[in-house]
């Protein structure tokens, strides 16, 4: 998860008992070879021993010690997805030589960095794993940070913490960088300083066909613009990134909370907050269903001017009414790194969760159908809730070179989440789904599509796209002709 995401759902005081998805969804299948990769005639056995020895990491097959805990992903749900191998790769080559194996031993490869994908993409049936968790390094100059694709989001703010920098990222302390920045990646600082893939200054990633590239805007600028939004393991392997860093400032805080009676006039307000505010001001809405079938209603936001309170008394005048409880803070770099993301770790969990993209701010009707869809679930004693994080200021404007993140324009990122079971059973994955479907339904007027680091299934993959799509397909076909990279959730 990128942005203020369910870490900080639990963290900010609006946890509830999470528990339940479409009991027919799929662990990411494995698909059928295509393109230069159809067998013509019957294929002898991978030879894992020899590709095991050319490997500097290390191979996990299901009869190796360890197999079990290597292809774990955060979501519990997706343990029994059961890959042919894991690759712990400890550098680029040890990715060339996977990509290369998978090749021409026809399997499905698939690249993982912290292992968030709500579909577990990170996991393929039959297919190669490659975790990149391994090749995590840093290092700090003039303003910026070049890192391993594995490394996760705590380590990042805390290595850069040394420096006085930061990184526009989420919140989520274990999410990798590399599935936050190539998806956008939205957070606290996204209207100050843009999305996390808007930092990207170029990155090393290895193509289909082997090759090892370090892209940029000036080299294979169609494909650094390609990746710069369009989510992971649609066009290459990423191994590393350098970012233009952010100062690491201390923040103010705040916190805003209304009763249920208040809940429309809370939406229209924030709104008009996510439309009006400077941008030096962000807040995230948070709407819960509590098991006693009521809704909380609250916005965590925070101002980098460290004025807290004049963000908080803004929000206030455009909702009418001030908040029945507040709270304003101010911290430091790493203390708001630790309170948004829980702690500097976080424990598997089990989820289910979709998005949708607000183009523009709703209307009174599809704001009683939004706050319908999370009082149902209420209602169901279903563990939901709608959070919806702001747009625009920086990130309604393009990188230098650009990049595929199509959504400029819009208001916000719905993010709808229910709580599952480690491992749910059907009955509870159907109850989620059901919560998941009716938020969908209740803001269709208003939905642009999805984002991308929400993807879930049963959802067309064009719909995160928008007009970047056509684009992206001409970028597939240039550098992946034989649609090398393909699960269900990846372009075609």
């Amino acid at each position: 998860m990128g942005q203020l995401d369910r870490r900080t759902f639990l963290k900010a005081g609006a946890a509830v008992a999470l528990t339940g998805c479409s009991d027919s969804e799929p662990a990411t299948a494995t698909p059928k070879p295509t393109g230069t990769t159809r067998p013509t005639a019957a294929a002898a056995a991978p030879n894992w021993n020899s590709f095991a020895r050319s490997l500097k990491g290390r191979l996990f097959l299901p009869s190796t010690s360890g197999y079990a805990a290597a292809h774990q992903l955060f979501n519990p749900r997706w343990d029994a997805t059961r890959p042919a191998a894991v690759v712990k790769a400890v550098n680029a080559t040890d990715v060339q030589r996977s990509i290369t194996f998978a090749r021409a031993n026809r399997l499905v490869m698939v690249p993982k960095s912290g292992g968030h994908s709500y579909v577990g993409a990170s996991a393929i049936a039959d297919g190669l794993m490659v975790d990149l968790g391994a090749i995590r390094g840093m290092s700090y100059a003039n303003g910026v940070l070049t890192v391993g694709a594995g490394a996760r989001l705590y380590d990042v703010h805390a290595f850069l913490d040394r420096y006085g920098r930061s990184l526009p990222t989420g919140t989520c302390p274990t999410v990798g960088v590399a599935g936050l920045a190539l998806g956008g990646g939205l957070g606290i600082h996204t209207r100050a300083f843009g999305l996390t893939c808007d930092r990207i200054l170029s990155m090393g990633v290895i193509t289909a066909d082997g090759v090892a590239r370090t892209i940029s805007t000036t080299v294979d600028p169609d494909l650094f613009w390609a990746m710069r939004g369009s989510g992971g393991g649609n066009l290459g392997v990423v191994t590393s990134f350098r970012f233009a860093t952010i100062p690491a400032t201390r923040l103010g805080f705040f916190r805003l909370t209304w009763p249920e009676s208040k809940a429309a006039a809370v939406v229209r307000g924030w709104q008009q907050f996510a439309r009006s505010a400077p941008v030096t001001s962000w807040g995230n809405l948070h709407l819960v269903a509590r098991s006693n079938g009521s809704l909380s209603v609250h916005v965590l936001g925070i101002s980098t001017t460290g004025d807290a309170a004049a963000a908080a008394a803004q929000l206030e005048s455009f909702v009418g009414s001030r908040a029945s409880t507040r709270s304003i803070t101010v911290k430091t770099h790493m203390e708001a790194v630790e309170y948004l993301g829980g702690g500097t770790t976080s424990p598997r969990t089990g989820f289910l969760a979709g998005s949708d993209v607000l183009k523009g701010p709703m209307d009174a009707a599809t704001i009683i159908a939004l706050l319908g869809a999370v009082k149902s679930a209420a209602r169901a004693k279903t563990p939901a809730s709608a959070i919806i994080d702001p747009l625009g200021g920086q990130a309604a404007k393009q990188p230098a070179g650009g990049a595929s993140w199509p959504w400029r324009s819009a208001l916000g990122v719905i993010q709808w989440y229910s709580g599952l079971a480690a491992h749910p059973s059907s009955a509870q994955l159907r109850v989620a789904q059901t919560f998941v479907t009716n938020g969908h339904r209740a803001v269709r007027k208003y939905s642009a599509g999805g984002y991308v680091n929400y993807v879930e299934t049963g959802r067309s993959v064009s719909t995160y796209y928008g007009a970047s799509l056509d684009r992206l397909r001409s970028v597939k076909q240039k550098y992946d002709p034989g649609n090398f990279f393909r699960t269900p959730y990846t372009l075609s």
